[in-house]
């Protein structure tokens, strides 16, 4: 034995180990046990919205040195934004809120996240300090955290109460730099300030935005369009000489349904609640509305955006030529899913692809359109099962001497192929394809949904005869007509659109500073709507009802009726 070393038992060894560890797992499960606690009884007081009962909680666990974590924090100063909004807790719940986000951000150092930044904004919006609010959020970026629009809407709907317009447009520049989309809550508030301070100009932008962004406004938006346009301020501005060739023009180049030119006519503007008849007529003032489509850049991006994906699905020189002949043969206004007319309800024993179903198709598009004839998209490998058929063989001669086929080739789908033509010719759909398969979700749902509502055509076959179903005669959308007037929808639970009331917003004078009746983009069978003066609704002014009258004569008696669908103007009145 060596002298000065004592030797220790290796069974010793092993128990002084496992007393060790016996310990260090004792302090993790007390430590577990504290924080486990912490957070049990800090979500009974965030549920019970207990703010006294979360400060003394907090403050034990400082005492105990309980370790917090952002999770933690995060809770405690979401009780806090909540309960701002009760008075009597008011000023404890920000003086607590900021005690916490110090001891969260200065003392322990602990990171903010989107959550973190978003409640301390809450707070700091509720306390007025709406460039607090704003600051927070303009340098998320030293934490590696992208806001989210709840992230803003503190420091704008803070602004906007306060009726500081410019900041508040301010941070709507900050939200779209950052690639955020407003709905209608932050429009409404923007639209609001714009109103109260009588910023003309920026009323006529939001609503336009509203249009674009909501189909239907909720009742409170609609009183504050309601207040704008019984206001002093919206009697003064508008244009009496506004050039109806740019009216038309705007019209025709933003699918319909605006014009974006600015407020049209001057004087007093005459508001009331309506309803649209099925038809597209406001029971109101008789105006036709209009089924609106996508603008002239956005179609021409979703042609490019299929192109460029069928190109990397198809082999590249196929979809290519068929690019340059539709470029040549651009005259069509329908376009035919042909296997999805073919193969309608054949799904019995003898079913097959029934080309007579197409064919009464192709007949009543020729017939409805003055003679037009539509185009038929056919996968390839269906030509030539059809081709051996005596009958079938007939039709499809004649259709290709008429340039009535298009085939796609083999190793193709189809659908790539129609769905451009459709979109790159503005032209009519006939498929009850709902595009919902893979290859449209390629596509998003952006304005896809608004692109199928004014350009798809359904279709039935009961007892062998066809019926189509065309577009709507109007869409469930905010308005402006050619004339100035604006018509908007309110949102509701109703399940029959006729029953839906509408804001009905004219002027009389518009009638005068625009000399037109077209709405821009020809929507119904029947092109032509004349007004009735025994139609009008008895409670508007008697100037305006005897101007509404006068528009009957203006209308052009050779005006023919076109197939819907493809963009054209009419003809001057």
């Amino acid at each position: 034995m060596l002298r000065g070393i004592t030797c220790i038992p290796y069974t010793c060894l092993l128990s002084m180990d496992a007393a060790i560890r016996s310990n260090a797992t004792k302090k993790k499960k007390t430590s577990q046990t504290l924080e486990n606690k912490f957070l049990f009884e800090l979500h009974s007081c965030s549920k019970a919205k207990d703010l006294c009962g979360a400060i003394s909680l907090y403050d034990a666990a400082v005492s105990n040195n309980t370790r917090l974590n952002q999770h933690h924090f995060n809770a405690l100063l979401y009780l806090c934004s909540n309960s701002v909004t009760n008075p009597l807790l008011k000023d404890s719940a920000l003086k607590f809120g900021f005690r916490i986000f110090d001891h969260m951000s200065s003392t322990l150092g602990i990171n903010l996240n989107e959550a973190s930044i978003t409640t301390v904004a809450r707070l700091a919006a509720a306390k007025g300090d709406g460039n607090y609010a704003f600051e927070l959020v303009k340098n998320m970026g030293k934490y590696n955290v992208s806001p989210r629009l709840r992230t803003y809407d503190p420091a704008l709907f803070c602004f906007c109460e306060l009726l500081d317009g410019d900041k508040a447009y301010e941070v709507e520049e900050h939200m779209n730099d950052a690639g955020l989309s407003l709905e209608e809550a932050e429009l409404a508030a923007l639209l609001k300030v714009s109103v109260k301070n009588g910023r003309a100009e920026r009323v006529y932008e939001y609503l336009h935005k509203l249009r674009s962004t909501v189909r239907c406004v909720t009742e409170s938006t609609a009183l504050v369009i309601e207040e704008w346009f019984r206001s002093s301020k919206a009697s003064e501005v508008g244009d009496m000489n506004l050039d109806a060739g740019r009216v038309k023009e705007g019209i025709l180049r933003n699918g319909g349904g605006w014009h974006g030119q600015g407020w049209v006519g001057h004087g007093d503007w005459i508001v009331c609640t309506t309803s649209v008849d099925v038809d597209g007529h406001c029971s109101c003032c008789r105006e036709q509305l209009v089924c609106v489509d996508i603008d002239d850049e956005e179609t021409e991006k979703f042609a490019q955006s299929i192109a460029a994906l069928a190109m990397e699905r198809e082999v590249k020189s196929n979809f290519t030529e068929f690019q340059g002949w539709l470029e040549t043969h651009a005259c069509y206004e329908a376009i035919v899913d042909g296997a999805n007319v073919g193969l309608y309800q054949q799904n019995f024993a003898e079913g097959g692809f029934s080309i007579y179903q197409l064919d009464d198709v192709v007949k009543e598009l020729y017939n409805q359109s003055g003679k037009k004839w539509p185009l038929v998209i056919l996968h390839n490998k269906r030509l030539r099962g059809l081709m051996e058929n005596p009958s079938g063989r007939k039709l499809l001669e004649e259709w290709m001497n008429n340039g009535v086929l298009y085939t796609s080739p083999n190793g193709s789908n189809d659908d790539w192929y129609w769905l451009f033509a459709a979109v790159k010719l503005k032209c009519l759909l006939v498929t009850n394809d709902e595009m919902r398969d893979h290859i449209f979700e390629l596509l998003g749902s952006n304005f896809f949904n608004q692109w199928k509502e004014r350009h798809q055509v359904h279709y039935t076959f009961v007892k062998g005869n066809l019926k189509l179903q065309m577009p709507p005669s109007y869409s469930l959308v905010m308005q402006e007509s050619e004339k100035g007037s604006w018509h908007v929808p309110l949102a509701s639970g109703i399940s029959c659109e006729s029953s839906r009331s509408w804001l009905c917003i004219t002027r009389p004078s518009a009638l005068d500073s625009v000399a037109t009746v077209s709405n821009g983009v020809d929507t119904s069978e029947n092109s032509q709507f004349f007004h009735h003066c025994d139609s009008i609704d008895p409670h508007l002014p008697e100037r305006f009802a005897n101007e509404v009258c006068s528009l009957d004569s203006q209308v052009d008696e050779n005006n023919t009726t076109s197939l819907i669908g493809k963009r054209k103007e009419r003809s001057p009145p």
